[in-house]
């Protein structure tokens, strides 16, 4: 069997792109090692362009009905003030969203699956297959305890940080971060808000995310150097002792609240963007363009990616893979250096202030070359003409 294309990692990067691809004509393979509707750690927060893409295509009406709540304010709480910068009406986007992953996800997968994409979990890809010339041609895998093989014109790794296709075809790191921070996650009710707010103190930063059924994400970060010695083998101690640090009052609003759910954590791990696309082969979502979870712009990033990419391959010419790779890197590499060294933690209330400026300038940039996007021109050669 061979398809068009096969898209290795079924969350919202990969999701997004195979739903893209079969809209544009293609025969598409989802896989995914997981299983349908599973939650996965995450800041959740859409920004304008993750917001202003689900509404170009067609799911936003679906999460603002699963009662994900409208997010109409962010406000920056640093040593010395507060700012609250008001979500005004821009490019049609009225709000912002933060739903969670198991609803974002499955509402793609399943965007996916009625645009025509054959979706499959429970297969774990461990290999790609090469032609003589050294071009991806398909996969190998694990799927019920029987190996597969699967061909296709082109092999999309959306499948994570620790990306299985990113490493069978060596795909070079362009930029690298020098900064991370450690992350631990909880969930709570009763912090019913419109808001998404940020503390930014030297040394640790925190979240409040508003997201679906009353709960709202509260995370806390420092540098992950410091993260062991901080949990020390007990996050939720740890959590409360950070929440307590970094703002005493919300700390108080929090003893009349209700955590729901387990404190998680990610150790962090150094950003990088990869090289994006090869002979047969691309990436997307984690898997090529990773940054620290400091921004919550993750998810806008790869809706982003997703876009840009399903657009060169319906063109599916050298010179749209070429202008995929430069747009890509254009947009994301400012994103990414501020990022980083907002991750250090080290910085003054002045310094990060100048920081986050600088990052809402490249957000508002990568904002207008999403809303100028015209619909996607797919020829009856471009599977021909991909697959050469």
């Amino acid at each position: 069997m061979k398809v068009d294309a096969i898209v290795v990692g079924a969350r919202c990067a990969g999701a997004a792109t195979a739903m893209l691809l079969a809209r544009g004509g293609a025969r598409v393979v989802l896989v995914d090692k997981g299983a349908y509707g599973t939650d996965m750690l995450s800041t959740h927060a859409l920004m304008r362009g993750a917001v202003l893409q689900l509404d170009r295509w067609g799911v936003l009406p679906e999460v603002v009905a699963s009662g994900t709540p409208a997010i109409r304010s962010t406000t920056f709480c640093y040593a010395e003030s507060d700012a609250t910068v008001p979500i005004e009406p821009k490019y049609g986007v009225e709000a912002l969203y933060a739903p969670r992953r198991t609803l974002l996800d499955r509402l793609l997968v399943d965007a996916a699956f009625k645009s025509g994409v054959d979706i499959r979990y429970g297969v774990r890809v461990d290999d790609v297959k090469l032609d003589h010339r050294g071009r991806v041609i398909g996969i190998s895998a694990m799927e019920g305890g029987k190996r597969r093989h699967l061909a296709a014109d082109i092999v999309i790794g959306a499948d994570g940080l620790h990306s299985t296709i990113a490493r069978q075809v060596q795909a070079p790191r362009l930029v690298e971060g020098r900064h991370a921070t450690g992350v631990l996650y909880g969930y709570w009710e009763g912090l019913s808000a419109d808001e998404y707010r940020w503390w930014f103190k030297p040394g640790a930063s925190m979240g409040s995310i508003p997201t679906n059924e009353g709960a709202t994400c509260v995370f806390v970060s420092v540098p992950s150097a410091r993260f062991r010695d901080e949990v020390r083998g007990n996050a939720a101690a740890a959590y409360t002792r950070l929440i307590g640090q970094i703002s005493p009052p919300f700390a108080e609003r929090l003893g009349d609240s209700v955590r729901v759910e387990p404190v998680r954590g990610f150790a962090g791990h150094r950003g990088f963007i990869r090289r994006g696309s090869g002979p047969g082969w691309a990436l997307v979502g984690d898997a090529g363009y990773f940054k620290d979870p400091s921004t919550a712009h993750g998810i806008t990033d790869a809706f982003r990616d997703a876009e840009l990419l399903a657009r060169a391959i319906m063109r599916g010419t050298s010179a749209a893979f070429a202008e995929y790779e430069a747009t890509r890197l254009d947009l994301s590499r400012m994103l990414f250096q501020v990022t980083d060294e907002i991750a250090s933690l080290a910085w003054t209330d002045a310094e990060v202030q100048s920081l986050h400026r600088a990052f809402s300038a490249e957000m508002s940039r990568e904002l207008r070359a999403l809303a100028a996007l015209t619909p996607a021109d797919v020829s009856t050669e471009t599977w021909a003409r991909l697959a050469s």
